[in-house]
């Protein structure tokens, strides 16, 4: 009875053996990740490989003590008798961590995630599209040192405030071009507006709607939950094919804000650089239209201003970066973080350790 445990004991052994080895793998895998909040398999049906492994071990287990049977012995008794060491019933520990390595593998390609919701991850940004005029008006001097220029200093100012707002720009005169699709890219952007001057398109009129036109264009697949045209303009709509108020309300149909800034004066007078000091000089008056652009600011939910001279200009970008909506953009899904290296971690070193015992008195033998 003794001699039939004894020898269940030992076919026993090679199994427990895969069993510790892989139970203690999976306990070491599993500790670091105790306190994540959720756990999943990306890929679960490789799982079922597992199932394939521990055939293959049972195989192999097999094989071996099939193998281990065929030596005859001349005095078998004696043999018998004989109390096997502790070493002699470890012989298949090196089977036991390959065994256990390729199950590591398995859990690895089954993409392991910790799962956890996303806490107060915020991302604030808008789709920006500044819409310049470029017509021949803009060289007036009533806004020091000209229209274009101050505009171009405070629209530069503007860009160098923003963080993760995508902006474009769009230059009108009698025609509309866009300068820059929306972008990230600042200094890009501030380089491009730089270089721009009076003359690099026909300035002979002044194009808003088509302006607004294309700056519509430019946000029509954006998936931004706020987007918003800034108007810079000096005078009245006068060329082009697009009306105005038409363009205005394809923005209030798509969700845009336009908020329009008409820049100078209509008095005979101008500032200096002195602050406070006012003279007056004889310039050209152009037609403009304030009934207009409020009525397209108003339409689509924006605000209108007037800027008089550089420091209403600046204040007048200032109040529209307190009024912009920022778009939240909340993930209210769930962060994944991939986990398999820690199961080829431990699989290494499983197939390194059992490289090592092969070298050694449990190296086997044809």
């Amino acid at each position: 009875m003794r001699r039939d445990w004894a020898a269940l004991v030992d076919r026993a052994i090679p199994y427990l053996l895969v069993g510790v080895v892989a139970i203690g793998s999976l306990i070491a895998v599993w500790a670091p990740l105790r306190n994540a909040e959720g756990f999943r398999f990306a890929r679960p049906w490789v799982l079922l490989l597992l199932g394939g492994v521990g055939l293959a071990g049972w195989a192999l287990l097999g094989l071996d003590r099939q193998r281990s049977g065929t030596f005859t012995f001349s005095r078998g008794d004696e043999l018998e008798q004989a109390r096997r060491g502790i070493l002699d019933r470890l012989i298949a520990l090196p089977r036991a961590l390959r065994l256990s390595a390729v199950g590591l593998c398995v859990f690895a390609l089954a993409r392991p995630q910790t799962t956890s919701p996303d806490k107060d991850v915020e991302v604030e940004g808008i789709d920006i599209v500044i819409a310049l005029d470029l017509s021949n008006s803009m060289e007036e001097t009533d806004v020091v040192p000209n229209r274009i220029e101050a505009a171009k200093q405070v629209i530069d100012d503007f860009v160098k405030r923003r963080r993760n707002d995508r902006i474009g720009l769009v230059v009108f005169g009698r025609e509309a071009f866009t300068h820059c699709p929306l972008t990230l890219d600042y200094s890009a952007l501030r380089q491009m507006i730089s270089e721009l001057h009076l003359g690099v398109l026909d300035g002979r009129g002044t194009a808003i709607g088509n302006a607004l036109g294309l700056a519509l264009n430019r946000l029509r697949r954006s998936d931004a939950q706020s987007k918003v045209i800034i108007l810079l303009t000096d005078g009245d709509n006068n060329s082009g094919n697009i009306s105005p108020l038409q363009a205005a309300r394809f923005a209030q149909a798509l969700a845009v804000k336009v908020f329009t800034i008409l820049v100078g004066q209509n008095e005979d007078t101008a500032p200096t650089d002195r602050p406070g000091a006012i003279i007056r000089v004889p310039h050209r008056r152009y037609p403009v239209n304030p009934k207009l652009l409020e009525q397209i600011a108003t339409m689509t939910g924006g605000t209108p201003y007037l800027a008089t001279d550089r420091p209403a200009l600046e204040q007048r970008f200032h109040q529209i970066l307190e009024e912009l909506d920022k778009s939240k953009l909340r993930d209210t899904g769930t962060v994944y973080a991939e986990v398999f290296p820690r199961f080829l971690w431990p699989a290494l070193v499983l197939v390194l350790l059992e490289a090592g015992l092969s070298l050694t008195r449990f190296r086997k033998f044809p």
